[in-house]
């Protein structure tokens, strides 16, 4: 089976190179920008009511993958899967970001993770009843 994706915008970012983008959302204060095609630009009704959003988008210039990976804050070696290591068999990415503001289609958010012109493929709102386990 082949699925297919296309993407519904762009992430802004201050990130150019992959060594100096934060591991994390949660690592970064950088402020960046989401712009939505004006196609579904619609859609954005009502998202200023969230304070996070969940972004998934593609790790666009990861290249490969391995199922046994050392990821960034740990010495030892991991199966991928229990991490959250980028080079995966399918280049999705989530981030939690908080959303700063709105201007028609463009969303201005701040804990951005990402290299600049990542392809985004969706937004969700992060709804903490729905997305933060009780116990973890």
């Amino acid at each position: 089976m082949e699925i297919t994706f296309r993407p519904i915008g762009v992430i802004h970012s201050p990130f150019t190179d992959k060594q100096d983008t934060p591991i994390q959302p949660t690592r970064s204060r950088a402020v960046g920008h989401v712009l939505v095609d004006a196609e579904y630009g619609e859609g954005l009704k009502d998202i200023e009511g969230f304070s996070h959003l969940i972004l998934l988008y593609v790790f666009h210039q990861s290249d490969g993958f391995s199922l046994s990976v050392r990821p960034f804050l740990d010495d030892q070696t991991r199966g991928l899967f229990a991490t959250r290591y980028p080079f995966r068999p399918n280049a999705i990415g989530l981030s939690v970001v908080r959303l700063l503001s709105r201007q028609a289609n463009q969303l201005e958010i701040e804990g951005v993770d990402v290299l600049d012109g990542t392809p985004l493929l969706d937004i969700k709102p992060y709804v903490p009843d729905f997305d933060q386990p009780g116990e973890v």
